[in-house]
């Protein structure tokens, strides 16, 4: 060969090189509350693993599933019962292990646990069993058609690494646990743990092992992902350069960031609504000034409560348009969702306070709003506006406001009585919403349910979802359960969020509806 092909090749081979190193610096609000795969079922946690562990199926950005560790799924015939997944060969963990049957079953095991925060998702399977080391079947308490819906965030752990590693069970995240699983990860996927500071920086890098390595992008070769809390800076690190990728994009400054020379913004309608959670259930509540009583308890203060948010209000000023007000605790995307139960929320001062007076509560009451700081988008601001509207009408609210990682428990364990919250339905379907925000609080039902809400003939009626296959009278029990939950004003609808992501040019991604970005479908030009 000529020295001058010698040096054409060389220098071809070292712009390819250069080209596949690409640098993704992400910045979101807040950070994964921990790497451990069933203890938190929370939105931007999920995110952080789905870059290094993998469930059996996957949604695409258009919400259609995707093989993931399955490559067919479905029934069994002749047995409605049983469902069978045929699972990827030739798949490994970062540390060398073979991906096969055992691991999906042990993974199962261990979601349903009590710590596990991913038992509601998969309640109605009794029993998972390896039939050979690439297949395995999985029996539900009846038919359950929407079972895959429920497992694309159900991420697949090494057996034989939990167990080397003491991580066995599930992570008692409430409780404050650490454990390996906290802060180590073995997954199949795209990209490896290189190093992790919680709520500092985390490092992950491309895994070239990766059994999708010629199917996917993979273009991002390292991954540094931190998290910024102050929106401000934020957005200075966006326009430094120092991110090229940002998530819970301040609202305010959505133009000054598309304007930006070499920046641009992209937009989508997100499956999540935020709302305000009230406990009605117990008969007094500590975060009040009413001795005896539990004013939360009658639901005409409930309906006074929402009827005095001013949803546009919202929308306008402290969402700058980026919002879309809510009726219904269900995003549009979700079976059950209707336009009609969504337009049931309105503003009425007036019919407020009269509220008000008939409950008893004419001259109003003071209570605690417990809110995060750092998960949705404006959430501070929202709670601010909240109690500004809520005073309109007599209730004067204490806004304690804190991260994500104090505010969720307080939810989880019952310590509040007036919250924030935000949901997400990763399957599409009521069921989800409430086997977890309307079902009766139980060790492995109605676990994120902090309104006291009980009701036998409704938890029956939302048991039998899980495996009525007559679409029909399902769907008719869906509107009848809702129905309800709108009747008796469980909670308070705020709004349905909308998503803007912040980007380099060069980076390669369209918003994905669940706030979800998945490294290995990036370009980088």
């Amino acid at each position: 060969m000529k020295l001058t092909s010698i040096l054409s090749a060389a220098m071809l081979l070292s712009s390819t090189a250069l080209v596949s190193a690409e640098t993704l610096k992400w910045a979101r609000s807040g950070d994964a509350l921990t790497l451990d795969p069933h203890a938190q079922n929370e939105g931007p946690t999920h995110t952080i693993r789905h870059q290094m562990y993998e469930p059996l199926i996957i949604r695409d950005t258009t919400g259609a599933f995707e093989a993931a560790l399955a490559t067919e799924w479905g029934p069994k015939e002749g047995d409605p019962n049983v469902w069978v997944f045929k699972l990827r060969e030739g798949v490994k963990f970062h540390g060398g292990e073979d991906f096969n049957a055992e691991d999906v079953v042990f993974t199962f095991e261990r979601a349903q646990q009590p710590n596990s925060d991913m038992k509601e998702l998969i309640g109605s399977i009794t029993e998972v069993r390896a039939v050979d080391d690439y297949t395995v079947e999985m029996v539900t308490d009846g038919p359950n058609p929407i079972l895959p819906s429920n497992l694309t965030n159900l991420f697949i752990m090494d057996k034989g690494w939990a167990e080397a590693n003491n991580t066995v069970n599930v992570q008692d995240f409430e409780g404050g646990e650490i454990t390996f699983a906290t802060t180590n990860v073995n997954g199949t996927g795209p990209y490896v743990l290189t190093s992790r500071e919680p709520d500092v920086k985390t490092v992950m890098t491309r895994n070239e092992n990766y059994w999708g390595r010629d199917q996917f992008p993979l273009e991002v070769s390292e991954i540094v992902y931190t998290p910024i809390q102050n929106a401000a800076t934020r957005v200075a690190a966006m326009l430094s350069g120092e991110v090229n990728f940002l998530q819970d994009m301040p609202v305010q400054d959505l133009e000054r960031i598309n304007a930006a020379e070499g920046l641009v913004v992209k937009k989508a309608p997100q499956n999540r609504v935020i709302f305000f959670g009230m406990n009605q259930g117990a008969d007094d509540i500590e975060a009040d000034n009413v001795d005896g009583k539990n004013p939360l308890a009658d639901v005409r203060v409930r309906k006074a409560m929402s009827m005095a948010i001013n949803r546009d209000a919202i929308q306008q000023v402290v969402m700058r348009g980026q919002s879309e007000p809510a009726g219904m605790i269900a995003p549009p995307f979700v079976n059950g969702w209707t336009s009609d139960m969504d337009a049931e929320s309105s503003t009425d001062i007036e019919g407020a306070k009269a509220l008000m007076a008939e409950a008893g509560y004419g001259d109003g009451f003071s209570i605690r709003l417990d809110c995060p700081n750092d998960r949705y988008i404006n959430d501070e601001a929202i709670c601010q506006a909240a109690v500004g509207m809520l005073g309109q009408i007599g209730v004067n609210v204490n806004l304690d406001a804190k991260p994500k990682a104090q505010h969720f428990p307080l939810i989880t364990d019952g310590k509040t009585d007036f919250y924030m919250l935000g949901w997400g339905v990763p399957t599409y379907d009521s069921e989800y919403i409430f086997n977890f925000l309307v079902h009766s609080r139980g060790s492995d039902i109605g676990t994120w349910n902090g309104t006291g809400f009980s009701s036998a003939d409704l938890d029956a009626k939302i048991k039998s979802l899980a495996s009525n296959t007559d679409l029909a009278a399902r769907n008719a029990d869906i509107a009848s359960i809702w129905r309800t939950v709108q009747d008796e004003a469980l909670y308070i609808p705020v709004h349905h969020q909308v998503l803007n992501w912040g980007m380099a040019e060069g980076v390669g991604i369209e918003v994905d509806p669940e706030d979800q970005p998945k490294v290995k479908y990036i370009t980088m030009n």
